[in-house]
């Protein structure tokens, strides 16, 4: 927890305050006791009402005191704490927000939302516990042994003797429970990551008939995590009748031992009585502090996790002198490009270079693997080449600062994404400022319009988390109005119309030709029929590139088009002439 102690000094000051309540409440819990005696010895042994009067009125104010100062204690524990943890969420939720595709990689998104929620709580709860009593016991209890040293130095053996079996108990369940926390935290993960994979693949299980496999799997995960649990609680259940135990064992022989001093006159009765109230409080303060230690190994290991993220360094980031991206053309050059996914063994893309000019269409196709999807997501940054560069207007996009070089981009990625809220908040989603006649016009070029008009609350219909409400074709074009209403500079659709039908793909083609006609245009797409207008066509295979070229001219020249081609549309789709024609050309590979 020492590692997140450096985001709690804006709470200096209050933790200053905390502390000057906690000497009061102290203070008042042992000044009680001195009362206490007072009455018995002057008051009922002497029979002075005078005595007894004016010391239970010093004892009224001095309760009313420890009274105000433990609510304000409270107060300030909780303020302190809460606020503690609304920091620490928050940097959390930048960090990863700041994180780019290899940090998601590493840490899982199950564990990303556990660290967040459930181990930002420990860490909550167990900072008031650590401000309320963890605190102010140790003060206490040394406090009331340094008073009954003085008061009654011959029984010294007995506070001593129960101090050391406290301590041995205490030693014994630290060095039990805190292996089981470690393991604790990890079974949360993965009963989120089980919960996490039902919810979201609901439909494919039911579909398959799987639901008591995945039952069965999340019972083994409930199941894990219930038993860690049962432990731990266990030793929290052990060890209150322990301390009780010792306490009432404790006060048994005070009573004896002092019954023998005051026998002997060695000792008063309102002395042995307030003995008897320190040992108590060095006992439960002893009580307190285990409670609150046996919790913080597992708050210091949620707290650990925490600051894994917060420590993580993005390898992706902002140069320090970011060329500024003003207006230009958008025309994006790929040098020599390598890359390799981070723990591969063998790069994803291999020496790849081409140019995409604005006002033209360049696609990309190939074999599933071949590398599409990565060519374009290195554009945005959300990888770094590893080689090589990619240019944009002639400056390298490291140059720019990731904010300025994704204004200039609108993409729209393989699966839409959308977010709770209405149909028109998610087209404007990248462009709040735009107007409602620009969300309805870029709705009919994305061929959204058809299906908005027949909602009953049009553009304000509500969308669900995740947009669970509307269809796989919905989606996308949503996605893909979203990014024409940014107007930007460059337009990645990253097989982005897979879910339309050949109506809807060729009518939303045919109007985004007028809409990205001075724009730079990369279409990822599985279907020869999207791209065979396109100006510049590259096809990729394993990384490479081996085709680039028009429809027509990479029927003759790419082998590997040409099957791709053939295996999607006829002969005369394609233009093709039937073997064995006078028309009739092999394919020469030009690469």
């Amino acid at each position: 927890m020492l590692k997140l102690l450096k985001y709690a000094r804006p709470y200096l000051w209050l933790f200053i305050v905390l502390l000057g309540l906690i000497y009061i409440q102290v203070y008042a819990n042992l000044a009680l006791p001195d009362y206490m005696a007072k009455i018995v010895n002057e008051g009922i042994v002497a029979k002075d009402n005078a005595s007894i009067w004016s010391n239970g009125y010093r004892m009224l104010a001095i309760s009313l005191l420890g009274g105000v100062a433990a609510i304000g204690l409270s107060f300030l524990a909780s303020r302190i704490a809460t606020s503690y943890s609304r920091n620490i969420r928050e940097r959390v939720f930048k960090k990863v927000e700041n994180f780019s595709l290899n940090e998601f990689n590493k840490f899982s998104t199950a564990s990303l939302i556990t660290r967040s929620t459930n181990d930002v709580q420990q860490i909550q709860f167990v900072s008031i516990m650590i401000m309320r009593l963890a605190l102010s016991a140790p003060i206490t209890g040394v406090w009331a042994i340094y008073k009954a040293y003085h008061l009654a130095p011959s029984m010294t053996w007995l506070m001593a003797t129960s101090v050391g079996v406290l301590i041995t108990v205490i030693i014994i369940l630290f060095y039990v429970a805190i292996p089981k926390f470690k393991i604790l935290q990890s079974l949360v993960d993965k009963l989120n990551l089980v919960t996490r994979q039902n919810l979201t693949g609901l439909r494919v299980i039911r579909a398959f008939n799987n639901e008591q496999k995945e039952q069965k799997n999340f019972e083994k995960a409930n199941a894990d995590l219930t038993d860690v649990n049962l432990f731990v609680n266990r030793l929290m259940v052990v060890m209150q009748p322990i301390m009780m135990l010792i306490l009432n064992v404790t006060t048994i022989a005070i009573v004896w031992v002092g019954a023998h001093l005051i026998n002997s006159g060695t000792l008063q009765i309102g002395d042995m009585i307030a003995y008897m109230q320190y040992a108590m409080q060095v006992i439960i303060s002893f009580l307190m502090i285990s409670i609150v230690f046996i919790m913080v190994p597992r708050a210091s290991v949620a707290a650990d996790r925490v600051a894994e993220i917060l420590e993580t360094e993005p390898t992706i980031n902002d140069p320090e002198k970011p060329v500024s991206a003003e207006e230009g053309k958008g025309q994006i050059e790929f040098k020599n490009v390598v890359f390799t996914y981070p723990g591969a063994e063998a790069p994803v893309l291999v020496d790849v270079s081409f140019v995409a000019k604005p006002g033209l269409t360049t696609a990309f196709i190939g074999s599933t693997g071949s590398g599409k999807s990565t060519v374009v997501n290195l554009i945005p940054r959300f990888y770094d080449v590893t080689a090589g560069a990619i240019l944009i207007d002639g400056v390298d996009v490291r140059q720019y600062s990731q904010e300025d070089l994704r204004r200039r981009i609108g993409y729209v990625p393989q699966k839409g994404v959308l977010f709770s809220g209405t149909i028109k908040s998610n087209i404007k989603y990248g462009a709040p400022e735009a107007l409602d006649e620009e969300v309805i016009r870029a709705a009919k070029i994305s061929q959204a319009e058809e299906f908005i008009d027949t909602l009953e609350k049009k553009y304000d219909s509500p969308i669900a988390q995740g947009g669970a409400n509307v269809s796989g074709g919905q989606k996308q074009r949503l996605s893909i109005a979203r990014a024409i209403v940014k107007k930007p500079e460059i337009y990645i659709f990253d097989d982005s119309f897979s879910a339309l039908d050949f109506r809807t793909d060729a009518q939303l083609r045919e109007a985004l030709k007028a809409e990205t006609k001075q724009r730079t245009t990369l279409i990822v797409a599985q279907r020869v029929s999207t791209i065979m207008d396109a100006d510049n066509i590259i096809v990729l295979n394993e990384g490479r590139i081996v085709g680039i070229g028009r429809h027509k001219d990479l029927l003759g020249t790419c082998q590997v088009y040409r099957e791709i081609a053939t295996s999607q549309l006829s002969n005369e789709e394609l233009g093709i002439e039937e073997e064995g024609s006078p028309e009739f050309e092999p394919v020469k590979e030009n690469i």
